[in-house]
């Protein structure tokens, strides 16, 4: 499994939106130059934020971006979840593929295990336990 690009910049994104919550609204271009992202490529990243109910946006000249909620309670995996199409690692194993081998395939429960794993993983860490752990550190998210 790769995580692309829109995830990885989702990530940074809200990891931004969380160190300036509680400040307001914030331009997408000031996010953008902070974060070394196009602004343009950034209005696609934030699409999927928005459906998902992560963000909240406010259109005009002192409009922006900020977080629909407080940053411990959005966790990695709403973030994976919003920018990805699942975390799933097969297509027989989540229904999008009929495969003849499901009944009897020793392989595929290794894979829903290491999918489980991802999942709890991600879920287990907030935005605020991000910016915890890069209290002290000059912290870039890849």
């Amino acid at each position: 499994m790769r995580i692309s690009t829109k995830t990885r910049y989702g990530m940074r994104l809200m990891i931004d939106l969380a160190q300036h919550w509680g400040a307001g609204r914030v331009a997408l271009r000031d996010i953008a130059e902070r974060q070394e992202i196009s602004k343009k490529y950034m209005e696609q990243v934030v699409a999927p934020l928005v459906s998902a109910g992560l963000l909240h946006v406010t259109r005009g000249n002192q409009g922006g971006y900020e977080l629909a909620r407080d940053p411990r309670h959005i966790t990695c995996a709403d973030i994976v979840a919003a920018t990805e199409d699942g975390l799933g690692l097969l297509d027989c194993a989540n229904g999008a593929l009929a495969c003849p081998r499901d009944s009897f395939c020793l392989s595929k429960d290794i894979w829903l295990g290491l999918e489980r794993v991802m999942a709890d993983y991600l879920a287990s860490i907030t935005l605020q336990d991000v910016l915890e752990r890069g209290a002290d550190v000059n912290m870039y998210v890849i």
